[in-house]
């Protein structure tokens, strides 16, 4: 496609990566991070700069304009005896992290993650992926590192990396700086779509464990790093063996395979990816008016991660738990009798709480 900003179309076909070896580094020692007196005023998202209570103001007003969008994670229509669903998100300001280290081959993985892990709360097996790569002077190697990402994100999640689009936009970016988007397309038959529907008061809540901060939450997770003194190059205060900013930069979970195998073997009532907005946004997307989720906050340890980002700024819990995962990347809800099996099936799981009669999540 052909465009005055010079959009390059690309096809599956004309996209081969090849393997790339990382540049040479400084090595370094790293240094503790001092501790430093909290922010007397404790910080939250929105002086961070993002509101969530704007975005959900503009989500109800698309919804009055388009009364058939769906509300849930992924949209889908009827193709024949299936859905077909879609996903499209991107990475966020996470990426400003991999400029500043000069890693770019992992924010692929977080961008497939992002799109698939919303697909798969339907119950869909995601088919195909599609992905936007914008910048101000294109890097042809750095470009390539992104997209090698891109590859083992679907790899991960069984789907195949369609094409894209590459926009080379002058003026537009910092030098070195790129954004990303990508679009999923999955497809699950019509008398296994999970809709939450079926779930009831009594249901029991299973979580999987998040590798990190996933890809929501770095607006924050930087203004902490500033007020803190902190940089990514020093050793991890929960974590000595790395680097802040290697553990800030892990990709996301990919939790699909796992997901669709309980949903063949067990049956899952509903499935949560615990993105912005954390559990206590989030949660409600999937279950029905009139109940609400019990999370059991002894039922797992807080990481440490999550404990020195709200200790460095003073963050109060409620806008932790409104804006980080916690540690729970996704959840699946399943009846009280089905929880042994699914654990038969994924060991990992733990039970995070239960559905209760009320609305909303409440912490216990």
């Amino acid at each position: 496609m052909q465009t005055m900003q010079q959009l390059q179309s690309r096809q599956a076909t004309a996209r081969p990566v090849a393997s790339v070896a990382p540049k040479a580094v400084r090595t370094h020692r790293m240094r503790s991070v001092a501790a430093a007196a909290p922010p007397k005023e404790g910080l939250t998202y929105k002086q961070a700069g993002v509101d969530i209570d704007a975005g959900d103001e503009l989500v109800n007003r698309i919804k009055k304009m388009n009364p058939a969008m769906n509300t849930g994670f992924s949209g889908f229509v009827p193709f024949g005896d299936s859905y077909l669903v879609s996903g499209t998100d991107g990475v966020g300001t996470k990426l400003k992290l991999a400029f500043d280290m000069n890693k770019h081959d992992t924010v692929g993985i977080d961008l497939v993650a992002m799109s698939v892990n919303d697909v798969v709360t339907s119950g869909a097996q995601p088919l195909f992926f599609l992905d936007y790569f914008a910048t101000g002077k294109l890097d042809v190697d750095q470009a390539e590192q992104v997209i090698k990402g891109i590859i083992e994100g679907c790899r991960q999640s069984n789907c195949q990396l369609l094409g894209g689009e590459t926009a080379e936009m002058p003026g537009f970016y910092q030098k070195g700086e790129y954004d990303l988007a990508g679009f999923a397309v999955g497809a699950v038959k019509k008398d296994k779509l999970i809709d939450g529907k079926a779930i009831k008061a009594g249901d029991v809540v299973l979580a999987f464990k998040s590798s990190g901060v996933h890809s929501n939450g770095f607006s924050l997770v930087r203004k902490i790093l500033e007020v803190a003194g902190a940089k990514l190059t020093d050793a991890a205060p929960w974590d000595a063996a790395k680097t802040i900013g290697q553990c800030l930069l892990e990709p996301t979970t990919i939790y699909v395979p796992r997901v669709v195998e309980l949903h063949e073997k067990v049956g899952l009532k509903g499935v949560v990816h615990i993105t912005g907005g954390g559990m206590t946004e989030n949660i409600p997307r999937v279950i029905p008016k009139g109940l609400g989720v019990a999370v059991k906050v002894a039922s797992y340890p807080v990481p440490g991660m999550f404990q020195w980002l709200q200790q460095a700024g003073n963050v109060p819990t409620d806008d932790m738990r409104r804006t980080f995962n916690m540690g729970v990347g996704m959840i699946c809800v399943v009846d009280k009798e089905q929880v042994a099996a699914a654990q038969a099936v994924c060991p990992e799981l733990w039970p995070l709480g239960e559905v209760v009669q009320g609305d909303g999540v409440t912490y216990v």
